[in-house]
């Protein structure tokens, strides 16, 4: 019998595991993942972006798990040679409207603790010289990494530690009793004394599989990035994202200079057919009618119908989607970009249509499930990882 299960072998799952070998040495840990890889699914199709936290709720789970998980991350990476640069991003007013949203971000930023700095026109060209704005707000602290890489360490430090590693491995039935719970897989049955929860996309069906009412349902959001030709991207230097929306609940078109060198444009947020979908053709019958029979996705989308539509019509049409990048930087055209890759968000959705906004942690018996951990997600890994590890051990 092992004293911990780990349900999901993204970032998350594997930072909950090495939370617990560093606060209980000698514990024996059980990662079970489905696929053939570590950070198959959200943690290895996302940005890569160091967050800062500037944008959150103060005093909010991803407010707080935001700044400490910046830290937290780049020491980790220079402690075990990950790749990684703080290169700062500029978030741009792309007109005089956009102000006061600007000047509000500018004050939570301050509310936040953040280091942040008010450009001007100049000041930003003098940083993205091919960006257009009127005014930007300069945010020292964000930066990349190969989260996938981090990941992949948390991994090997956990066997490291004596843990057990078990990918291929599909959770079929969990059954848990008054000491110990039973997590029947297609590669056997195990017994650990608790049971973690960190299967993202599926977090939900995992929780209803081990007995738990969860009030909220997993809606599978794609978001599709173009890249910019290597001849083009001298256009960004690092970081530009526009001036969040206040009427939509995803960030907008933004550019993303990877550790890799290739600088992609992205995201729109789509409604994806499948959880795990990440072509516009992938098609899932049950992921599908599960969303289709959900009230609340109905009334999300009745809320929110002009902004999805624009969403979809962006998805369709390359046209739409680089006039999006326009507004940003005027001299993209549609031959500077190319199809880049796409990402699946696990969103929680409430029944009555509202968006589950912070990390959302349910506790049973002898289970922990995470049933919401969006972006920032991978930068607050370390900070969401010690924070299960505590309720656990507490």
């Amino acid at each position: 019998m092992y004293d911990y299960a780990i349900i999901g072998g993204g970032i998350v799952g594997l930072s909950a595991g090495y939370a617990l070998t560093r606060r209980q040495p000698g514990c024996s840990i059980l990662v079970i993942e489905k696929e053939s890889n570590w950070s198959a699914h959200q943690t290895g199709h996302n940005s890569g972006v160091i967050h800062s936290g500037i944008y959150y709720k103060p005093g909010s789970y991803k407010a707080r798990f935001a700044r400490a998980g910046n830290k937290s991350i780049v020491s980790f990476c220079q402690k075990h040679n990950i790749e990684h640069d703080i290169c700062g991003k500029v978030i741009v007013a792309a007109n005089d409207m956009e102000r006061p949203l600007l000047n509000n971000l500018y004050q939570r930023g301050l509310d936040n603790e953040l280091r942040v700095q008010k450009l001007s026109k100049e000041e930003l060209k003098e940083k993205e010289p091919y960006v257009a704005g009127v005014e930007a707000i300069h945010v020292p602290a964000a930066g990349i990494v190969n989260f996938k890489k981090a990941a992949e360490t948390f991994a090997s430090l956990i066997e490291e530690s004596g843990g057990d590693l078990r990918l291929n491995t599909e959770v079929q039935k969990i059954t848990e009793k008054t000491e110990s719970t039973f997590i029947e897989t297609n590669r056997g049955t195990f017994e650990a004394k608790i049971l973690i929860n960190c299967a993202g996309l599926h977090s939900d069906r995992i929780a209803k599989m081990a007995g738990y009412h969860t009030d909220m349902k997993i809606i599978p959001f794609r978001g599709e990035y173009f890249k910019l030709k290597k001849e083009k991207r001298h256009l960004v230097n690092n970081l530009v994202y526009p001036v969040p929306n206040p009427d939509f609940p995803f960030l907008g078109v933004h550019f993303t200079r990877m550790i890799n060198g290739e600088v992609e444009a992205g995201p729109n947020a789509v409604l994806g057919f499948k959880r795990e979908g990440y072509r516009k053709t992938d098609f899932h019958a049950k992921d599908f009618m599960e969303v289709m029979k959900y009230s609340g996705f109905w009334k999300l989308a009745r809320k929110y119908a002009k902004e999805g539509t624009n969403e979809m019509i962006r998805s369709l049409s390359k046209k739409k989607f680089v006039q999006s990048m326009q507004k940003l930087i005027p001299d993209i055209t549609g031959e500077d970009v190319e199809p880049g890759p796409a990402g699946v968000r696990a969103q929680a959705l409430k029944a009555d249509g509202s968006l589950v906004d912070d990390f959302h942690v349910i506790q049973g018996k002898r289970s922990l499930h995470v049933c919401n951990a969006p972006s920032p997600a991978a930068t607050a890994s370390i900070p969401i990882g010690e924070e299960i590890a505590a309720r656990i051990l507490d």
